[in-house]
């Protein structure tokens, strides 16, 4: 007989087997975080310099850069209220901030600011007098019809959509008369321009006209533009009204999550169980079946089973019988006692109560049973 023994891995051998899978392991999530951090876009979605859809701005984007303009796209808020002296700053028609980031903005000391569709609270804070006229001009190529020098050198623009009336001391341009889709605001401090006609400076639109000239003159008259994209979550989390402080886990955890993730999947197919061949192992010990076959009759012996081993010597004895003479093993036993009679001329009655009788009463009527069975079952194998 064989015998095994459970054995456990110590400190020393667990951490000499696991070393080398967790190097890899951590080499792959270093590869995976770096790869996702140089190859991730810092925004996205409508009107992004990073899109290259019909409805993000990547061609104005380029536009920029290719006249020496740095483009820094962001969603984040912190970039847009730090101090903006000597730079222009995009807002984008997204997301939803607060008065109070609005204030925040218009307190940061940009030089330039560039509110594309902007909001109420966005035209009180950096547009005063500005007021959206709540009417959509249809889609068509337009004149300047201003003085504003950017759109002088630009022309015929293509613009429609939102427009706003403008205080007499504005320049707008692009309008019906009432209402434009261009105005520029100039105090001492900075220049504020409000535009309606975000779809003039998609990637879809901007070759039409003179579009691509009108958003180069107007976003490229500092050396840095920051272009921000506001979200719906990017608002202060220190204002007054509002009960839910910052959020718990930073956005920029989920990119680790992903990479610790897709690190685990790779672990565990690597070192995953693997179903091998069959290996045979030889058994504790033989037992053979004439042993069987006695203990089982001691043991009915011992409990004075007849009845039992009646049965037992009875199926024996027809299994054989149903085998020589081709009887089907489901045959009822008045089929089966007729085609034995019909084979050996035996009474049917006596080889009924031979096959299908009762439990013997007595040792000696097991014994009568058991030669009786023998002497049928071998006139069947030696006829």
């Amino acid at each position: 007989m064989s015998t095994s023994t459970a054995t456990g891995r110590s400190l020393g051998e667990g951490w000499r087997a696991l070393r080398v899978p967790l190097l890899v392991t951590g080499a792959l999530v270093l590869g995976v975080i770096a790869l996702m951090i140089a190859t991730a876009a810092r925004t996205s979605g409508p009107f992004s310099p990073d899109s290259t859809e019909g409805s993000g701005a990547k061609a104005l984007a380029t536009l920029l850069e290719n006249h020496n303009v740095k483009v820094t796209g962001t969603e984040e808020l912190d970039d847009a209220v730090e101090s903006g002296q000597g730079r222009a700053l995009l807002v984008g028609p997204s997301g939803n901030l607060r008065s109070t980031d609005w204030n925040r903005i218009a307190s940061a000391g940009w030089d330039h600011v560039i509110l594309i569709r902007p909001d109420r609270d966005a035209l009180d804070a950096l547009a005063p007098g500005v007021e959206n006229a709540r009417e959509s001009l249809p889609k068509g190529s337009r004149a300047p019809d201003c003085d504003l020098p950017a759109a002088v050198k630009a022309g015929t623009v293509t613009v429609r959509g939102t427009s706003y009336s403008a205080p007499p001391s504005a320049q707008a341009c692009y309008g019906d008369g009432a209402n434009h889709t261009v105005v520029r605001l100039e105090r001492s401090d900075r220049i504020v321009d409000v535009i309606g006609s975000v779809q003039s400076f998609t990637n879809a639109e901007l070759a039409q006209d003179g579009n691509a000239a009108l958003a180069l003159n107007l976003l490229g008259t500092h050396p840095e533009l920051v272009w921000y994209l506001p979200q719906y979550e990017s608002s202060t989390f220190d204002d007054s009204d509002d009960e839910g402080g910052e959020p718990l886990i930073p956005p920029g955890v989920r990119y680790v999550a992903w990479a610790l993730a897709f690190a685990v999947l790779m672990v565990a197919l690597w070192r995953g169980r693997r179903l091998g061949p069959v290996v045979p192992e030889p058994l504790p010990v033989i037992v053979h079946a004439a042993e069987t076959t006695e203990g089982r009759a001691r043991l009915y012996r011992r409990s004075r089973a007849r009845d039992r081993a009646a049965a037992a010597l009875r199926e024996s004895a027809l299994g054989k019988l149903h085998k020589a003479y081709g009887i089907p093993r489901r045959a009822e036993p008045t089929a089966v006692v007729t085609a034995l009679a019909a084979r050996t001329g035996l009474d049917p009655a006596m080889l009924y109560e031979l096959l299908y009788g009762g439990p013997p009463v007595d040792d000696a009527a097991l014994l009568s049973l058991s030669d009786a069975l023998q002497v049928l079952t071998q006139e069947v194998e030696h006829p």
